[in-house]
């Protein structure tokens, strides 16, 4: 099962970032909810984080392709993750009113 990691301690790094991530988000989401109501339930922010974490974990780690395609890659997974997070706690409300041709 842990055949790609060079070791337990790359797999614990790992579960210790995601965790720490998972914090971090959590305590944004206190913050803002202080502030604006959240439309989207923080278990769910969780679950979809958690979710596309081991999506592009398993395409990093069992599609083989080009070091730039993964780099992309991932560069566009996390800024749709971060405009879907903005948008679920509100903070891109006032983009909705900005329209791009007719």
């Amino acid at each position: 099962m842990f055949s790609s990691f060079s070791s337990l301690g790359v797999f614990k790094e790992r579960v210790q970032a995601t965790l720490a991530l998972l914090t971090a988000v959590a305590k944004v989401a206190r913050i803002i909810s202080a502030k604006r109501r959240i439309r989207v339930p923080l278990i769910n922010v969780i679950i979809v984080l958690v979710v596309v974490g081991v999506l592009l974990w398993l395409v990093n780690t069992y599609i083989p392709m080009a070091g730039t395609i993964k780099s992309i890659l991932n560069a566009v997974v996390v800024i749709a993750v971060v405009i879907w997070l903005l948008q679920a706690f509100g903070l891109l409300e006032s983009l909705k009113s900005i329209r791009i041709g007719k």
